[in-house]
């Protein structure tokens, strides 16, 4: 197969390959770069593989960093671009599942292929767009078949990650995954347990991101993985419950992590700070998808917010609970929602038009608990819309609760 429509990308990393031709080597455009072109998919990096090892690499290039070279990968920068650039190798010994024991640098391009995980992304192209297949993954791309190079075993004994990555692609391409290599992944399904925690979280995010979750949550759970998943082991019922769900498509990580733990029953903070704490995730998500939660709660209840729940479950927060409930069938008019945001007097504790420093120079309180409490009332007063955000109203409402308090 000759391509002879090039995208952008690899029209303008040409010059990379052609100046290591010149020098006598051999190089060529690999694994998802070609994988994506050749599906009408748009690109997001393209990976050079060459028969030069990284010193003769960096002695080609003004303008080279190191980004792993111990594997043999040098990034090139040309232009304001940079090109991951990796010498043909062979890898041996996986005591950890994950990572090769020993790299090799070698000459040859099909011992380099011969080391990828599946036929679709062991194929590499010239400069010219002429597609070199050596494991009739081109077959596989037209068939939407996921095949291991090889004896999937062996790919997954080498990389345990692979087994994810088979799902996950699964759901992104909406591709069967081969019998053989299916059943390799059945087998060997617990040594996900080896892998980092953060590597299977992005892949399981990938998934339900993907364009076909469904293709990716059958996967899934025909295969077993997510029995060697934290937290997943007794989640089958769940996981099947999200493969009724009509027609669904996810857009951000949010997303993913506020209908998982909508669908596991998680409703209070902790719950859901234990899961999300579990998979390693950030406490910015953590209090993001609470807030989530907590408004999924109000929309499923009323199909509204009050004042005070927009207000502390924010817009962001907001319009990833109204996908979430649209998935589940009770999503509302985002446009709406965002009004019903919009129009909030403030968005944000600090706008209040009084603070601390403005009740002691009033000398309504002393520095303590009493303080927190009386700003608390204003807020709560200035977002329900019983007091205007202004200083002089608020001191006024302010003095009030300090004298209800008081006496």
């Amino acid at each position: 197969m000759i391509l002879t429509q090039l995208p952008a990308a690899f029209q303008e990393a040409k010059p990379i390959i052609e100046t290591i031709e010149a020098a006598g080597f051999e190089a060529y455009f690999v694994g998802g770069c070609v994988r994506d072109t050749i599906l009408g998919k748009p690109l997001h990096d393209v990976d050079i593989a060459t028969s030069a090892f990284p010193a003769e690499v960096k002695q080609l290039f003004k303008r080279t960093v190191d980004t792993g070279i111990e594997h043999g990968t040098v990034m090139i920068l040309d232009h304001g671009n940079g090109y991951e650039t990796t010498t043909f190798r062979t890898e041996s010994g996986y005591q950890d599942f994950r990572r090769p024991d020993q790299v090799t640098f070698v000459r040859s391009l099909k011992e380099d292929l011969k080391r990828r995980d599946f036929t679709i992304n062991a194929l590499a192209m010239t400069a010219k767009g002429e597609v070199i297949d050596l494991f009739d993954g081109l077959a596989d791309l037209k068939r939407g078949v996921l095949r291991a190079v090889g004896v999937a075993e062996e790919r997954f004994h080498e990389d345990a990650l692979r087994m994810m990555r088979a799902v996950r692609f699964a759901s992104q391409l909406d591709f069967a995954i081969e019998p053989q290599t299916q059943q390799a992944i059945t087998d060997n399904a617990a040594l996900l347990t080896k892998i980092a925690v953060e590597r299977t979280r992005v892949e399981l995010e990938k998934l339900l991101m993907g364009q076909h979750p469904d293709a990716g949550l059958k996967s899934l759970l025909t295969t077993g993985l997510y029995q060697y998943m934290p937290m997943m082991a007794a989640q089958k019922p769940m996981l099947q419950q999200l493969l009724a769900l009509p027609d669904w498509h996810l857009s951000t990580i949010e997303s993913v992590w506020t209908l998982l733990s909508w669908q596991m029953q998680l409703r209070d903070a902790s719950a859901i700070r234990h899961l999300l704490k579990t998979w390693k995730t950030s406490n910015e998500l953590i209090s993001h998808v609470t807030a989530a939660v907590n408004a999924l709660n109000a929309l499923e209840r009323s199909g509204r917010l009050t004042s005070e729940e927009n207000f502390y479950t924010g817009l962001d927060a907001l319009t990833t609970a109204n996908q979430v409930a649209t998935i589940l069938g009770f999503g509302q008019d985002q446009a709406q929602l965002a009004q019903s945001y919009a129009s909030l007097p403030i968005h944000d504790k600090h706008e209040l038009a009084v603070n601390g420093g403005d009740l002691l120079k009033a000398k309504l309180v002393t520095p303590g608990p009493m303080m927190g409490s009386i700003l608390a009332a204003c807020l709560q007063a200035v977002i329900t819309g019983k007091v205007e955000n202004q200083q002089d109203a608020l001191l006024d409402f302010a003095r009030m609760v300090a004298d209800s308090k008081n006496h």
